[in-house]
C-alpha cells in the first residue's frame, strides 16, 4: 500500500461526500463509493465501474480501497478458522487475530479493536504484549471486508484482541458504517461489543450505540477482580452494573456478562451469591467461559460439574445463564497467541540476522 493515499474503507458517507467534493466529483459519487465499498466489496478503485474513467483516476491519485487479506490462518476440526491480519498500513510490524465461529445457522465473527491491550488481565495474553496502538476503522472494518466467509455471517461480537471502549471513536465509526443504510445495513442486534468497564467511555457508548453490550466480569468480588483485572481500580465492576441499571435491556437491547472459571478460585457459592446480589434485577444473561490456558499463567481451569453447579444456581435464583461451549481448541484458541507467535517469530529472525 502507498502509505501517501489516504483509504477509503472506513470512511462515512458524510466523509465521502467531502472527498468527492474536495476532488471536484458529483456530489452522487460518494453513494456510488459508498455501494462499491460496503454492498460489493470492491478490492480497487478501477472496480467502481459506473463512476467516469475520468473520475476514477482522479480518485485513485488519492485514494485506495485499503483492504488487505489475512496473511496467516490456523484451521480448528470443529470450523473455527483463527486469522491473522496486518495493520497499520501493513508495513508488516503489526498484527490481529479475528476468528471466524461457524454453528449450524449461525456464523459469529470476533473481531479486534486494538494492537495489544492495556487492560492487562492476568487471564488474556492480548494483555501481555503491552499496547502497541488503536486500530483505525479501516482496520476494523477490513477483519469483515477481507474475511474469506464474509458472506456468511449473522453475528459480529468485538471481543477479540484490545479493549474496545480504550478505542471508542474508531469502533463507534466502525458499528455506524455496519448499521448504516449506506453501509452494510446490519441491524444492532446483531452486533455485540464488550468492555471490562471504562469510566465515562462505557456511558458514551451506551449512549451513542445502540449495539449489544458485553461486559467482562470474572469475578463479583471487588479485591478478587482487581487482582484478575486491574480496571477494576478505574470503574468497579458494582460501579458499571449501577451505570447499566439506568439503561433499558428490556427490548431490542440485549446486556450480558463475560464469566471465565477458574476453579476454586471464582466459582464458589460464595461467588455465585454475589453475582445474584450484583444482577438481581437488571435484564441481563451471564455467559460462562471455560478458560483456555496461556503461557506463564498459573490459573486453574473449572471443570464442567463445577461450571454446572455454578449456572444451575445462577439460573435458579433467576440470573439467565449458559455455558458458553469451547471453540478451536486445538489451535491457537486463547485470544493473542496467534499474534504472539507471529511477534516472537519476527524478533527471532531480527536477533539472527
Amino acid at each position: 500500500m502507498n502509505g501517501q493515499k489516504k483509504t477509503l474503507l472506513g470512511m462515512s458517507l458524510s466523509e465521502l461526500k467531502d472527498a468527492v467534493r474536495e476532488l471536484g466529483m458529483p456530489q452522487f459519487t460518494a453513494s456510488q463509493i459508498a455501494k462499491w465499498l460496503y454492498q460489493q466489496h470492491v478490492t480497487d478503485i478501477d472496480g467502481m465501474t459506473n463512476i467516469s474513467k475520468a473520475n476514477r483516476e482522479r480518485l485513485s491519485a488519492h485514494y485506495e480501497v485499503g483492504a488487505m487479506a489475512p496473511i496467516d490462518s490456523q484451521y480448528s476440526k470443529d470450523g473455527t478458522i483463527k486469522y491473522l491480519f496486518p495493520v497499520g498500513g501493513g508495513d508488516g510490524t503489526k498484527f490481529v487475530e479475528t476468528v471466524y465461529i461457524p454453528d449450524k445457522e449461525r456464523a459469529t465473527l470476533c473481531v479486534s479493536c486494538q494492537v495489544g491491550c492495556k487492560m492487562n488481565c492476568l487471564f488474556c495474553q492480548t494483555g501481555k504484549q503491552g499496547f502497541e496502538g488503536n486500530l483505525t476503522a479501516a482496520d476494523i472494518l477490513n477483519q469483515i471486508y477481507a474475511l474469506p466467509e464474509r458472506d456468511s455471517l449473522t453475528n459480529i461480537v468485538f471481543m477479540g484482541q484490545g479493549e474496545p471502549m480504550d478505542n471508542l471513536d474508531n469502533v463507534l465509526r466502525a458499528t455506524e458504517i455496519l448499521t448504516a443504510d449506506y453501509g452494510y445495513a446490519w441491524s444492532p442486534k446483531r452486533i455485540t461489543v464488550s468492555s471490562v468497564g471504562v469510566k465515562n467511555k462505557l456511558k458514551r457508548f451506551l449512549d451513542e450505540s445502540e449495539c449489544h453490550v458485553a461486559i467482562s466480569m470474572h469475578s463479583p468480588i471487588h479485591e478478587q477482580r482487581q487482582r484478575l483485572m486491574p480496571a477494576e481500580r478505574q470503574m468497579t465492576i458494582e460501579e458499571t452494573v449501577s451505570l447499566l441499571r439506568q439503561y433499558d435491556f428490556t427490548h431490542q437491547r440485549r446486556c450480558s456478562f463475560e464469566y471465565i472459571c477458574f476453579a476454586g478460585l471464582n466459582d464458589t457459592t460464595t461467588h455465585a451469591r454475589e453475582i445474584v446480589r450484583l444482577l438481581q434485577g437488571l435484564e441481563c444473561r451471564v455467559n460462562l467461559i471455560r478458560f483456555h490456558e496461556i503461557p506463564d499463567v498459573d490459573l486453574p481451569s473449572a471443570d464442567e460439574k463445577r461450571m454446572e453447579a455454578l449456572r444451575d444456581y445462577l439460573t435458579a435464583h433467576g440470573i439467565f445463564t449458559t455455558i458458553r461451549a469451547s471453540r478451536g481448541q486445538d489451535i491457537f484458541a486463547a485470544c493473542g497467541l496467534l499474534s504472539t507467535a507471529r511477534k516472537n517469530e519476527q524478533t527471532k529472525n531480527e536477533i539472527t540476522r
